[in-house]
């Protein structure tokens, strides 16, 4: 079915059928319980519908957004060693310790998603970082996919994204432990010959699937379906493919019944490739991912909370703002999701010593500041200070 076919079909709003048929759901439990009054009912999107609409509005408020600090171990290890520490669970625990105790950072953060490890884990103090969070105001996350795959009968550096086989159960697991949304990232690419029809079905299907079984278990789905910066293509062209795979997207979560209430998008911003030889203005990302976003994003969304796909501090801040002082109709909140953009300040400053604890934590509320005030569209480029003058961009990258 081509694109605008699928985007045809989709319902703007559907909350009346966010479980299909409730007496088929009904019926069904109760069989199971008079087989064996020990096994309970299955978990039901309908028992926390309410919840998941209530969590997915408040991480997209007005002037917040989400600080994505779910690497995997090995990958904090990249960030620790940029700055001469040792990859210990200790300096992870100081780490993350610094960011979560940071006063104030709630007025801009609605949100931080977490690794694993994390979630489960005490600050220094011996306090759970879950009540860490909570206490400053900002609602824990998970990452739940299990990383990325090389995708079979597709291009060679095509991939899918694992991590089903047991989802519920960890996601059930997740909220008792606090969490109370979840991100999954899959990952797209553009080249001549990509995205591969099997890359889109398979990519698109899994981060529908995954978002029914974790809203089952009473967590907002993140939907992240990333499409790498890597190449020379025009903006118009990752435009085309972005449109594409959203229309993907979201025919596979109606097929899933996935409430959209309830749910948020993390897409990248419509760019140029990384070696596009031309240049491209601020306004004119802004303008064409707004445009691409009307195109394909039900209005029942939200949130969209943007990745920052190695761009620098000040480079997401400023195309952020760009596209919030745009004029649209989709009437979702335009926000970030950033986790090297707002974080490379914050560890630069900190370089794994206590007594700058205090400077890091300056750095991290600058660039959420910054990141605030581009949501509402009203960041001054400049305004708030930055020592990530480059960015951190990588081909291919994987975390």
């Amino acid at each position: 079915m081509a694109p605008t076919a699928f985007v045809n079909a989709l319902p703007v709003s559907r909350p009346a059928n966010i479980v299909g048929s409730s007496s088929f759901v009904s019926a069904r439990s109760t069989t199971v319980r008079s087989r064996n009054a020990r096994v309970q009912p299955r978990m039901s999107l309908e028992q926390y519908a309410d919840e998941l609409i209530s969590t997915a509005s408040k991480i997209a408020s007005p002037g917040k957004g989400i600080l994505a600090v779910d690497e995997s171990t090995k990958t904090i290890g990249k960030r620790l060693a940029s700055i001469g520490v040792e990859n210990t669970e200790a300096n992870r625990q100081a780490y993350r310790g610094l960011l979560f105790n940071c006063q104030g950072l709630g007025e801009y953060i609605s949100g931080a998603i977490l690794f694993e490890e994390t979630l489960y884990q005490n600050s220094i103090e011996g306090k759970p970082f879950v009540d860490c969070l909570k206490d400053i105001g900002i609602i824990p996350g998970i990452k739940v996919d299990k990383g990325l795959s090389p995708l079979g009968n597709a291009e060679s550096f095509e991939t899918w994204c694992t991590g089903l086989d047991g989802l519920g159960e960890r996601a059930a697991a997740y909220y008792k432990q606090g969490a109370r949304f979840a991100k999954w990232r899959a990952v797209l690419q553009i080249s001549d010959k990509t995205p591969s029809k099997v890359s889109l079905l398979e990519n698109t299907w899994g981060l529908a699937r995954y978002a029914r079984t974790v809203q089952n278990a009473g967590l907002v789905p993140i939907i992240e379906p990333e499409i790498l910066m890597d190449g020379d293509h025009p903006i118009s062209r990752t435009a085309e493919v972005q449109e594409e795979v959203l229309a993907h997207v979201y025919k596979a979560c109606d097929t899933n019944g996935v409430l959209l209430e309830g749910s948020l998008l993390k897409p990248n911003m419509v760019v140029p490739g990384s070696d596009y030889k031309g240049t491209t203005s601020p306004e004119e990302i802004g303008a064409m991912t707004v445009r691409t976003l009307e195109r394909r994003v039900p209005s029942a969304v939200p949130g969209i909370m943007f990745l920052s796909g190695g761009m620098s501090e000040e480079e997401a801040s400023i195309n952020l703002s760009a596209m919030n002082t745009i004029e649209r109709k989709g009437p979702w909140s335009l926000s970030f999701s950033y986790g090297r953009a707002l974080q490379q300040s914050c560890l630069k400053s900190w370089m794994g010593k206590p007594e700058n604890v205090p400077a890091a934590q300056q750095a991290l509320m600058a660039r959420a500041r910054a990141n605030s005030l581009a949501n509402l569209g009203k960041y001054t480029k400049g305004s708030e200070p930055s020592l990530d003058a480059l960015g951190t961009f990588e081909k291919g990258y994987k975390y």
